[in-house]
């Protein structure tokens, strides 16, 4: 509770209050309201803590608190709603809350007290009236129920030192193996036995959630992926509950099928996997018995030594994919490793000191063996000071039942340790299906929209998201699937048992509300602030009331949306619109949504907007993505009248030639703009206003529908983004002066580049061209005149390289003799060359290699342990 009552305090009403002198008499009640919710603030972590603890009358007092919060949090949205300012500047820092009080206060400063015969106005002063009534008698209702306030110290925001973040990243996976060497040596002599056993063989791997039996599954996926030539294909793949078997099979065949019937894709998959091949699948999270009994007929039996893992919790599960072998289950940690473990998390770059050694002993015990648990309570002890007091306080704290309830214990522990701006945060994730890769810069976006993110001196608001979703990353909260070239994060994840804890929490504080609803989560009919929809469903309005912020659905690829309407002002408080794999969607009335300030339908098919749609209504729109999606009609053209606009995402999947901003363009706080293709409506040497651009994609079409661009235009647009980080271009005909990059090269800040299609003729690099801190550098269907690699191996902060698609050059042969001393990951897809050699002591810090094409690879001893097939 304390994190959403804090949240809207903290992020509304006190900005709220920042404005009480402009209201006049309205401004004594709004002083007023300031003063109750400070002196309530206080109360809240005592509050909470009587509450986990079974105090009902605790829970009452939350709950009423709760409401009043959210009353006023809907009273002022409601009132802005009803008095639309289509000229408001919106400045790119401002906090959305800010914008919309320094609006509405300032408008009664202007009209003074005759504002209050305004509609709206008069009952936005009736309303804080009774609110300040109400919190008056929730603040002198504490006594009674027993409820203190805290010492101001407690209440302010924590501070953490976070080391660098790849360092803190590569070193969770010493925290993970703890415990698990023997386990690791078994497994792996089951997967390596193929001459004692040379049929297919399934082998199970049983436990509870939270052993680890997918970081047992990982380190020996890694292992097996990194001997030589003993398997030559091998994938990990995670189930869950809601698996689709056609997915499944999609991924295990690494392309994308038109065909999506089970009984065709089973045939290619099993024609992939002939005589020649031995293979590892490893299938995590298994939950259903008919799985096996579905995908082994895809698996042919070659007598090669092929082998399949599967882990599940369940006991049923395991035996009936190999009725022939026991499964390999799991077991708690001893003391001795639970003690190591629980240090390694607590202090990562230190031994534990002397006066610590027995309350960690304690600690770990009451952790009960159990990893999860253990590396829990490590992250709480890692943000405590290192002193017997401190840690003997999370002793006393952690409350252990032997009813089953330990682990959520714990993670409630973690969860009431956590400042009140990550807990919002956290719970966000609730709103994410099971096992769902969540894009990092998609999260960070969201939670900007939501509010949760203030403003900050010297730094931009994704920035303080970032540090924010860094430090839950700390906290083991959240886990981290792949970086990106800078160490910012790319894709993470939850466990299971943390979004089992999240959703529970969200749901018992009205701050999402997820359905179908998970089993043992019972959700009281109420009014839900954010829902997310995470199977198909129609009938989805149902689910939403005007006071609902955000909706997230998470749908099925053959699923349709039809008549999106906002129409009968069903949805005017929604912040976040997030619709991902609805194959039709129609919108009618989105423009009516004006506190919209993230709108995304990834995936979704078909989208058609009305005929007449206004988005440049939506002044408080921050984000928009459509990307692998069809928009029919075409983006609007108002669009670039949003001066609060920073990111647009687009596929260039449009019926309509061009996209991308006039000249004159109004949204000068760009930061993300892709992909563009309509510069030729830029005056000569014209461009917009961008300079604030990090990433930016342009697009001028293929070779069947190619798109005609200004290229002195763009040329000139680049003079002008000095701070740019990522430049993609695909298209046909590329001049030379865009792709030979000496049009780029004064990108002193540039990481990524992005070059797909045709250049204008044949073109030879030269290394002193390119950005000087060029990261990643990608190549589509280039023609090279010469040999490309030496020059591409004196980049020396190369860290990922892609090649792909025709690729002519002399000889037909790509050969590494000198340079790349930092690349880690080099894809390959090259298929006009017959061979790639790389010279020993080449690439010596290479860590992923995959050639999906018909080239030859010629390797250094060090480097064959990369397979022909590997998926990384």
């Amino acid at each position: 509770m304390e994190s959403m009552v804090s949240f809207v305090v903290g992020k509304l009403g006190e900005l709220i209050l920042k404005e009480a002198e402009l209201l006049g008499g309205v401004g004594d009640n709004v002083k007023l309201v300031e003063k109750e919710l400070k002196r309530i603030q206080c109360c809240l972590k005592d509050a909470d803590s009587k509450q986990r603890k079974g105090d009902a009358q605790a829970e009452n007092w939350l709950n009423e608190l709760r409401e009043v919060a959210y009353r006023i949090e809907d009273s002022i949205d409601t009132f802005y709603l009803q008095h639309e300012d289509t000229n408001q500047h919106v400045d790119e820092d401002n906090n959305h809350a800010r914008q919309k009080i320094c609006w509405c206060f300032g408008k009664l400063k202007n009209v003074g007290q005759k504002a209050l015969n305004v509609p709206g106005l008069h009952n936005l002063a009736i309303e804080l009236g009774d609110i300040l009534k109400e919190l008056e008698e929730i603040f002198k209702s504490k006594d009674k129920y027993g409820i203190e306030p805290m010492k101001e110290e407690s209440v302010r925001r924590e501070s953490v030192m976070m080391p660098h973040r790849r360092a803190a990243y590569e070193d969770v996976n010493e925290t993970e193996v703890v415990g698990l060497d023997d386990d690791k040596n078994n497994v792996l002599k089951l997967l390596f036995s193929h001459e004692e056993t040379p049929r297919r063989t399934v082998i199970s791997i049983l436990g509870p959630g939270g052993l680890g039996k997918t970081t047992l599954a990982q380190i020996v996926y890694k292992r097996s992926s990194t001997s030589e030539n003993h398997f030559q294909y091998h994938i990990m793949l995670s189930v869950s509950q809601n698996y689709s078997l056609v997915e499944l099979l999609r991924k295990m065949l690494k392309s994308e099928p038109k065909n999506q019937d089970v009984g065709d894709l089973m045939t290619e998959l099993k024609s992939f996997l002939n005589e020649k091949i031995r293979y590892l699948i490893i299938l995590d999270d298994v939950w259903e018995v008919d799985l096996w009994d579905k995908l082994q007929h895809a698996l042919p039996d070659h007598n090669n030594g092929s082998r399949v893992v599967i882990t599940t919790r369940d006991y049923k599960v395991a035996i009936s994919a190999n009725p022939n072998m026991r499964p390999y289950e799991l077991h708690l940690l001893n003391n001795s490793k639970s003690q190591d473990l629980l240090l390694r998390k607590a202090l990562p770059y230190q031994t534990c000191p002397t006066i610590l050694r027995d309350i960690a002993d304690q600690i770990a015990i009451k952790c009960k063996g159990l990893p999860l648990a253990l590396i829990v309570v490590g992250g709480i002890l890692k943000t405590k000071n290192q002193t017997r007091s401190a840690w003997e306080k999370v002793l006393r704290t952690m409350d252990w039942h032997s009813d089953g309830k330990g682990c959520m214990d714990v993670l409630a522990m973690s969860y009431e340790e956590m400042p009140y701006y990550l807990k919002a945060c956290f719970l966000y994730v609730a709103s994410f299906p099971e096992d769902h890769e969540i894009s990092a810069k998609c999260l960070i976006k969201m939670w900007i929209a939501e509010g949760f993110i203030p403003f900050e001196d010297k730094k931009t608001m994704e920035e303080t998201a970032e540090d924010y979703l860094e430090q839950l990353f700390q906290r083991s909260m959240v886990q981290v699937l792949s970086q990106h070239s800078n160490g910012s994060f790319k894709y993470c994840r939850v466990h299971d048992l943390l979004r089992e804890f999240a959703i529970h929490e969200a749901g018992k504080e009205n701050f999402v509300t997820v359905f179908p609803k998970p089993e043992g989560i019972n959700h009281p009919d109420r009014v839900t602030r954010r829902v997310s929809l995470q199977s198909d469903c129609n009938e989805f309005k149902k689910y939403i009331s005007p006071n609902t912020r955000s909706l997230l659905w998470f749908g099925q690829r053959n699923n349709p949306l039809y008549n999106f309407s906002m129409n009968n002002n069903e949805f005017k408080l929604l912040r976040v619109i997030e619709i991902v794999g609805v194959s039709e969607t129609e919108l009618m009335g989105i423009d009516r949504l004006i506190h919209l300030k993230y709108l995304a339908f990834r995936t979704c098919g078909r989208l058609k907007l009305p005929n007449v749609c206004s988005l440049g209504r939506l002044k408080n729109l921050q984000t928009l993505d459509l990307r692998r999606t069809l928009v029919e009609n075409g983006p609007p053209t108002d669009l670039w009248t949003i001066e609060a606009l920073r990111h647009v995402m687009w596929d260039a999947m449009v019926d309509s030639p061009y996209f991308g901003p006039p000249s004159n363009a109004v949204a000068r706080n760009l930061k993300t703009l892709q992909w563009i293709s309509g510069v030729e409506t830029w005056h000569e040497n014209q461009p917009p206003h961008l300079n604030k651009l990090l990433k930016l994609g342009l697009d001028n079409g293929c070779i069947n529908k190619p798109k005609t661009i200004n290229w002195d235009v763009v040329v000139h647009l680049f003079k002008t983004l000095s701070d740019l980080l990522s430049l993609g271009i695909r298209g046909w005909d590329i001049p030379d002066e865009i792709v030979y990059p000496k049009a780029v090269r004064n990108f002193d800040n540039l990481e990524t580049l992005y070059l797909e299609g045709r250049w204008s003729r044949n073109v030879t690099l030269e290394a002193d061209n390119f950005p000087p801190y060029l990261v990643k550098l990608t190549l589509i269907t280039p023609l090279f005149e010469q040999d490309p690699m030496p020059q591409l191996g004196k980049l020396k902060s190369l860290m990922k390289l892609r090649l792909e698609g025709t690729v002519y050059c002399r000889g037909e042969e790509m050969i590494c003799s000198s340079g790349f001393p930092v690349l880690e990951t080099l894809h390959l897809a090259l298929y006009k060359i017959k061979s790639f050699t790389v010279v020993e002591g080449v690439m010596p810090n290479l860590k992923h290699l995959t050639n999906s094409g018909s080239t030859e690879l010629n390797m250094p001893k060090n480097l064959r342990q990369f397979s022909k097939y590997s998926y990384l």
